[in-house]
């Protein structure tokens, strides 16, 4: 039992699937199913969930209605729910959507992060 000895006594989930889980499906996710996600995830004890993702509807379809769901999601106390953006027209879009927490990305490689924010690394840092 020396290995559980060693395990931390608490530990932090971030969970994405609201954002992530979403964001590749092939068929159009409902909004109002989108809600219902969030609450269920909120209900199973969750406390730092994020909701959606603030990025052009263009590249990224399923997340049309980022500002919906965020405003229809019901955040009870002691729950943080975020949002991901990735360039400050998302960031305008989470805070008027009422939210306070917001999560940024940067990719390893300079491929791959033009490809995901048509940004190099350097930009994108310039930019968080």
């Amino acid at each position: 039992m020396k290995m559980l000895d060693s395990l931390p006594e608490r530990v932090s989930i971030y969970e994405v699937s609201p954002r992530d889980g979403l964001q590749n499906e092939a068929a159009q996710v409902a909004t109002h199913a989108k809600v219902r996600l969030v609450e269920a995830l909120v209900r199973s004890g969750l406390k730092r969930i994020e909701v959606t993702s603030f990025v052009s509807p263009k590249w990224v379809p399923q997340m049309a209605d980022a500002d919906q769901v965020a405003h229809m999601a019901r955040q009870p106390d002691g729950v943080r729910f975020s949002a991901l953006v990735p360039n400050g027209r998302g960031l305008d879009r989470a805070r008027a959507a009422g939210l306070g927490e917001v999560a940024v990305f940067l990719s390893a490689s300079q491929t791959h992060n033009l490809k995901n924010v048509n940004k190099t690394i350097e930009q994108t840092l310039l930019a968080f």
